[in-house]
């Protein structure tokens, strides 16, 4: 990647990784993402905000080329993705000191053996002077990790903020042009990463609401030079209501499962509710997430194994119970042959879900007249707990 003008003395750098496709060997990269750092050149003192992943480190380093001196390099967050090439930048600028929170301090001293005394920590609102530019640093505990901090380029309005309004996106492109495609990106990404701290996303948005802002400069996926598009974004993830949608993860082994959750599905849509059925031997988890941000309802699918729920099933409840949706009911439908405990096996799961729980449909074998009715009666009761709950 070439490096960027966004500003007289800001300049985007840092490594666009196009081909990953696996995030932490957990979440899915369908679009690559990218690991952005930027360069504040002052009129006496240079710094370097966040830096990249260590598999692209060469990318970086070769961009500092004719950069004589940085004198801080800010680390907004210190997972490795963003902090992980500091230890080879210092190395190259043996004068530097690291700028970071005082929680982000032992975590840069024990997950890249940063010696202490190369680090400065600064307090919430707390300012560094380049000359004519001026750093103010604001604490942003909890998106997504508790050291976490955003930097606000006061002379320029431009808002670094890491992880947070990122988006796994990996483009050419120095600003969010194709907005329809960053919107999915970066809701991926809320709901993948963001999402389990909705608390903590409010109380940010709502601390730096009143910032001039001109431009926001995530350390994943293209700066938005419309920063609205992106608040409004996370508005309405973090605040909205769930929608009149019905998300259906499921396994299906023998056929007796997808029978039920294709009726059930089929009498929702009838009744003008949005299905959307995840078969999880295929799907794509981060899509199964992004779902969830505005699902009013799930009605987990599962046969049963060894006397349980299947283990792909009890993966997607334990996803979602960690994702804390703001979703309102949850039911459980499947089919077994002689017996199990899925049902509270996979109840006993939910306990970050302030959900009601709409009661199960568990069958014996392959669905029957009187079993296809009492998927029909959960389709009715699902419609009115959505109706009586105002969701649209």
């Amino acid at each position: 990647m070439k490096p960027m003008k966004l500003k007289d003395g800001v300049t985007k750098i840092g490594a666009v990784h196009f081909e990953r496709r696996l995030f932490d060997s957990l979440i899915p990269l369908p679009d690559g993402t990218s690991y952005n750092a930027y360069l504040i050149e002052g009129s006496e003192k240079i710094a370097l905000i966040d830096t990249v992943d260590p598999m692209k480190i060469e990318v970086l380093i070769d961009q500092l080329k004719d950069v004589q001196k940085i004198d801080y390099i800010v680390s907004n967050h210190s997972e490795q993705d963003h902090s992980g090439g500091i230890p080879f930048v210092l190395e190259k600028y043996p004068d530097a000191k690291v700028v970071c929170t005082p929680k982000a301090k032992a975590f840069l001293m024990d997950l890249l053996h940063i010696s202490e005394d190369k680090i400065i920590t600064v307090e919430d609102n707390e300012t560094i002077s380049l000359g004519g530019k001026t750093l103010r640093f604001i604490h942003a505990p909890w998106v997504h990790w508790p050291e976490t901090m955003f930097t606000y380029l006061e002379e320029d309005n431009i808002l670094f903020t890491c992880d947070f309004l990122g988006s796994h996106l990996a483009t050419s492109k120095l600003f969010a042009e194709d907005e329809c495609h960053v919107y999915n990106s970066a809701k991926r990404y809320y709901a993948e990463i963001m999402m389990p701290f909705r608390n903590f996303v409010a109380k940010n948005l709502e601390k730096i609401k009143d910032l001039k802002i001109d431009y926001i400069a995530p350390s994943h996926g293209p700066v938005y030079n419309r920063p609205q598009f992106i608040f409004d974004a996370y508005n309405s993830w973090v605040y909205d209501e769930p929608k009149n949608i019905v998300v259906i993860p499921y396994v299906t082994m023998h056929g007796s499962v997808k029978a039920m959750v294709d009726y059930l599905t089929a009498a929702l849509s009838q009744k003008g509710v949005v299905v959307k059925p995840f078969d999880l031997t295929v799907t794509d988890l981060g899509e199964l997430a992004m779902s969830l941000v505005d699902a009013a309802t799930i009605v987990v699918g599962t046969p049963t194994v060894l006397a349980g729920a299947h283990p792909q099933v009890i993966y997607a409840t334990y996803l979602a119970n960690a994702l804390k949706p703001k979703t309102k009911f949850l039911s459980i439908v499947g089919s077994y042959s002689w017996g199990g405990k899925a049902i509270d096996q996979l109840s006993s799961m939910i306990t970050n879900l302030k959900v009601e729980v709409i009661p199960p449909v568990f069958i014996k074998g392959l669905p029957k007249e009187e079993d296809y009715k009492l998927l029909d009666e959960l389709a009715d009761n699902i419609v009115k707990k959505h109706e009586k709950a105002n969701i649209k």
